[in-house]
Parts: C-alpha cells; structure tokens; sequence
C-alpha cells in the first residue's frame, strides 16, 4: 500500500477546470445592485483586471494555466496526496481514506493557487495595490504573498474576531509586506457606519469585503481581489482535484465520497469539481459533500435567492444560498467559515442535487480534528476539521454496513496558527452555537426579496 502519493512537476495539470461548460443548469446572471438588471463586464471593471473578468463569464470548459503561475506553483505542487493509514486504523473501517493536503503551500492552506493567478493576472495589467478582506486569515496570507512575488501593494481588512483570535496570521501577511486592519474600521464609510450601528461588532467577512471593496473603488491604481465565491476563484482551485484524480489512478482508485470544508466554496470547488466532471462525462456516482458550520448554516438551512456579496450592498446580486448579508455569524473559530452566502455555481448544483451538503458542531469537528492528529501527525486547520468530522461518519458508516468505501477530503491547510482554537477545545472552552430558525428568518426579512 503507498502510504504517499506524489506526482512529477511534468504530471502538473496545464489547465485549469471550468465547471460551467458541463452545468445542465447554469446560474442566474448577477443583477445591478440599483437597477435590479443583469449586469455587463463593464461593472466588475473597476474592481478586477480584464482577464480574470473572461474568465468570470467564460463557458470554456478548460482555461489555460499561464505558464508564469505554473512556475510559481511549482513552489509547492504537486502536493501530496495520501492515504490515511493511521485514521483507518483508529476508526476500524473498511473504508479507505485518502487526504490531499495542501498545507505544504508558503502560506499554508489551497489560498494560493488562486492568489497567485489573481496577483498575476492584475500586475499583467499595470496594478499598483489590491484591497482583499480575510476571515482566518488563510486568504489575506496567500495574497500577501502572491502580491509581493509580483511587486504589488496588499492591503487587507481582516475580521476583527480573527485578527484577536490569531495574530500570526496578522504577522504572517505583515511578514510579506502587506498592511491589516481588524474590521471594521474607521477607515472607509462602510466601517464607519458598522461601528456606528454597534461599535464592538466582531466584523464579518461581509463587512470586510465592503470595506475593501469601498477602497478599490475609490482609487483607480487599486483593484479587489476575492479568496472565494466568484466562479473565476473557482477554477482555479480545481487544480487540486485533478491533481488527485492522476494520483489516485498511479493506485487503480477513485472515490465514492469527496469531501471538502465549505465557506464560500473555493475549497470544496478545488477538490470535487474535478470529480464532478466525471459525473458528467463518464457516469460516475461520486458523492460530493460539503461540509459548513451548524452556527452559519447557509447552504443546509439558507434561502436560494438574490443577495448581495457583502454587508452594506456594494457587490452585484448573486444568486445564491443565503442568511442574508446582514448576518453575523457567532465568533467560532474556523474563521474561514463563517460567510453568510454560497457561490452562484454551488448554490445552483445544491439546488439541481448534483452535491451534498451537512453542517457539523464546533467540538465535534475539534474532537474529530484531535483524532486525525494523532493518528496522523498533522495538525488540520479549524476549516478542515469540518471535512474530517464528516469523513469519520462515513467511515464509521461503512463499517456498520460491512462495506469498503473509498472516501477523499481536502486537508486544506494545517493548524499551526490555530493553537487558541486548540487551547479552548482543550479546555472545554468551545462552545456549540447553533442559530435558530428565528435569527435566519429575521435577516432574511431585511433582504428585499426578489424573483429567482
């Protein structure tokens, strides 16, 4: 049995995957956030370079990597791929799990491969600085590092909850040479009037994205670069899954269930989207599950409908699984996670049952988590604690039914920088926050509804 799966840097895939060329239903096109009209690439002008605009609407089924990202990619991929020896053992199970982790990235989490084509794409374009938001600070760290590769000025809004909660992701991005503030701010209009509204908010990932949004278009040298949700964020992730798929062909295995952490969606993207097209092309029955918080519950206890991208009502409307943009998830730790929308493609594959989706409870993805590393020697991410809670049900599913599965998940990051999220679990200091149907229902009502 190899226990490690690696791939040669002439194995790295040359395209990136672009699932809307195989949707049997593609999504419903973002409105103005005025006129309630589909919008034109003309809008997104101000905020993104040119290409990564193409490639927004491209229905092109694969898209070129450039070979100046391949490069720089070649940093750190290939990543592993490996079989969870360990983790079978301690389960029992007759199920064979298998984790790509992309933990081994200078950032230390599957943020990079999208930075670095963001930061790439928007130099080729003469762009002096780019404004991001981060939760964990997973995102902020990436782009950080991508943006100095290429001599670009990052400035990063990072929610406030996260930025206390873990300051080596603040020193990490300052190491690269990036600015961060705890959001919100009193630096744009959009913190302004949050904290004017509650002046201890612990920020959202959708006030952060409005804040950074505000200052990239504010400032023509600027642009706005997003670590999710967006379908061009998408397609570039999916360089993990095909990466997978040759490796687990190296074994003569392919799984039943992929399984990915979800927050905005560019980590369950990245590993089942591949997977997803052999649903498509060749018939195959693969599961894929993604896997969110009980406390910030949008795709398994969401609305599908119009919403905006972040809290004040900058971005276009995207048609989506939704709280509602006002929402303020509870401050638990897999940071990442606690995003009140879903992609328009995830949300729109959700809806069509091409996916699955569960939530999971904060101690039971940290116990889950625990049990990984000990029988595994790596420490996950918070984030990906979510995807092994599930992958241990699975197991344990398959031995109770006497049979042999084979289950991959996406180890998107370790936890190196997570140890306060350790020290609480350790010390029974995590608490299971589940939002109730009454605090869903009230945000969604400040959303003016409109026709899906």
């Amino acid at each position: 049995m190899e226990r490690k799966i690696l791939l040669s840097e002439a194995e790295m895939p040359e395209f990136w995957y672009n699932i809307m060329a195989d949707m049997p239903n593609k999504p419903l096109p973002p409105l103005h956030p005025g006129t309630k009209e589909p919008i034109g690439p003309e809008m997104l002008a101000p905020l993104f370079p040119m290409e990564l605009i193409k490639q927004e609407v491209s229905t092109d089924k694969w898209v070129a990597i450039p070979e100046a990202v391949r490069e720089i990619y070649k940093i750190w991929r290939p990543s592993p791929l490996y079989r969870a020896v360990g983790l079978e053992k301690l389960l029992d199970t007759p199920a064979k799990i298998y984790y790509k982790y992309e933990g081994v990235s200078p950032a230390g989490s599957h943020k990079p491969n999208t930075a670095v084509a963001q930061a790439y794409y928007n130099a080729q374009e003469g762009v002096k600085k780019i404004t991001t938001e981060t939760g964990a600070g997973q995102w902020g760290s990436a782009l950080s590092f991508a943006c100095q590769i290429f001599g670009i000025e990052c400035e990063v809004f990072m929610v406030k909850v996260s930025y206390n909660q873990k300051p080596y992701r603040k020193i990490l991005m300052n190491t690269y040479g990036a600015k961060v503030h705890a959001s919100p701010t009193n630096l744009t209009e959009a913190g302004k009037q949050i904290l004017a509204q509650d002046p201890n908010s612990p920020g959202s990932l959708g006030i952060a994205i409005s804040e950074a949004v505000e200052v990239a278009a504010m400032n023509e040298d600027t642009k706005y670069a997003l670590g999710s949700v967006l379908n061009h964020v998408l397609m570039h992730q999916t360089i993990i899954g095909q990466e997978s798929i040759k490796q687990l062909e190296k074994v003569g295995d392919l799984p039943d269930i992929v399984v990915a952490p979800f927050g905005g969606g560019s980590n369950f993207a990245g590993i089942a989207f591949p997977f997803l097209r052999l649903n498509f092309d060749e018939g195959k029955k693969i599961r894929c599950i993604a896997v969110e918080p009980a406390s910030c519950p949008k795709l398994t206890r969401g609305k599908f409908m119009y919403d905006f991208g972040d809290t004040v009502g900058m971005t276009p409307l995207l048609p989506m699984y939704t709280l509602g943009h006002n929402f303020v998830p509870s401050p638990i730790h897999a940071g990442g996670l606690r995003y009140h929308g879903a992609g328009a493609i995830i949300s729109q594959l959700l809806k069509d049952g091409l996916i699955e989706a569960q939530s999971q409870y904060q101690n039971e993805v940290f116990e889950a988590g625990m049990k990984f590393a000990k029988a595994e020697g790596i420490i996950p991410a918070p984030e990906a604690n979510h995807a092994i809670a599930t992958v241990i049900q699975e197991a344990e599913k398959a031995k109770q039914e006497g049979k042999s599965k084979t289950i991959l998940f996406n180890l998107c990051g370790h936890g190196n920088f997570d140890m306060t999220a350790y020290e609480a679990y350790l010390s029974g200091k995590l608490v299971d926050h589940e939002v109730t149907a009454a605090e869903i229902e009230a945000s969604l009502a400040e959303i003016a509804p409109l026709q899906v």
